[in-house]
């Protein structure tokens, strides 16, 4: 309101100013006159509409990004890009309990708020991600389109797009901010595809990368992310167990049609985490200033793909002898069957050493609580 008041004022003075020139007497009188003032005061009247327009989007998006800027006053904030995924949605979870305040970086604040549907969460859009971050504790970036389907080369543009695209933009707004507003860590997601694959290669946080597409893009996520100006943590994820999605959503019906069995030859390494694990390992980054610099988030005790059906087929107590050929994962998947046809060995050497306990180290164990 104060911008139209101001606003019409303005017209007054012009069309005082204009008439105390002399300008009525030379363009026709009081009726010349009084059409100036009603032209000048419809004219400015439309600007004045667009401008309150502006200045209300305005002012509420400022209201917005306040509210995240004060929110962090006195307290531990997180902000967390890819929060609905499989890890990021038991993440977030994890945060509200432990007492952080969290904020949800999203391309769609509406869809987001749907699906995660917990109180007291704050959305920003991308616009909004420079002041989300601002004060905020921690940046958790998760984002990431899945990669365990069918590539085309509009898919394989989208899977390296979506990380690494999204990383630059949370790092480029950290960096953009004063040091005394910027996050103590940034925390990245990336994946085992970093080491390429082999079947009888061992590797952990120290070993070269390999040279298929995979570890292409992990390499480009991973040094979009170490540009940040904070201490940044990259997470090198295995395969995460999760009854809701990921691999062993996949699994579960077919054991439970007695159809089961290893994908491949099953002579291929799964290198798997429980979620859990990974939360526990974010939540250690979060709080530890020691953890800085590349982790393996995987369990201790990796498994071929073999023993993985195995263990899953005892712990449903269906049979696991009904292998799924290379040829029907090809043509189902094209290129991207290389995700579940082909593994690495991975160890989380540093996680272990810097102390963390991790709750599930045995792949049976892990089934067991998730399927019981």
């Amino acid at each position: 309101m104060y911008v139209i008041c101001q606003q019409s004022v303005a017209v007054d003075h012009r069309v005082s100013a204009t008439q105390g020139r002399g300008l009525r007497p030379v363009v026709g009188g009081p009726r010349c006159s009084r059409t100036l003032r009603a032209t000048f005061e419809k004219q400015n009247h439309s600007r004045c509409g667009k401008k309150a327009a502006v200045a209300v989007v305005r002012a509420e998006a400022g209201k917005a990004l306040s509210v995240l800027a004060s929110s962090s006053v006195g307290g531990k904030t997180v902000a967390v890009t890819g929060a609905t995924g499989l890890i990021g949605s038991r993440l977030v979870e994890m945060l509200v309990q432990q007492g952080y305040s969290v904020r949800v970086l999203t391309r769609n604040p509406a869809a987001a708020k749907s699906k995660l549907n917990i109180e007291g969460l704050q959305y920003a859009s991308p616009t909004q991600w420079k002041a989300a971050i601002a004060g905020s504790t921690a940046v958790i970036n998760l984002a990431g389109e899945p990669i365990a389907t069918r590539w085309s080369a509009e898919l394989k543009a989208e899977i390296k797009r979506s990380r690494v695209q999204v990383t630059k933009r949370v790092v480029d707004a950290i960096n953009s901010l004063p040091e005394g507003d910027r996050p103590q860590v940034l925390i990245n997601a990336s994946a085992v595809g970093f080491y390429g694959t082999s079947e009888s290669a061992t590797f952990n946080e120290s070993s070269s990368s390999g040279n298929d597409y995979l570890a292409e893009v992990c390499r480009e996520w991973e040094d979009a992310a170490m540009k940040a100006s904070c201490r940044v943590v990259i997470l090198r994820t295995g395969i995460v167990l999760a009854r809701e999605g990921g691999a062993l959503a996949k699994m579960v019906p077919v054991f439970s049609m007695f159809a089961g069995g290893p994908l491949g030859s099953g002579k291929q390494w799964f290198s798997w985490i429980h979620r859990d694990d990974v939360v526990g390992m974010i939540m250690n980054a979060i709080g530890d200033s020691s953890w800085e610099g590349v982790f393996n988030a995987t369990a201790p005790k990796p498994v071929r793909m073999g023993e993985l059906c195995s263990a899953l087929g005892e712990v449903m107590s269906r049979p696991s002898f009904v292998p799924v050929p290379d040829f029907a994962l090809k043509t189902l998947l094209g290129e991207g069957a290389q995700v579940v046809l082909e593994g690495q060995r991975v160890l989380p050497n540093k996680a272990q050493s810097s102390g963390y306990q991790f709750k599930y180290s045995d792949v049976q164990d892990a089934l067991k609580n998730l399927l019981n």
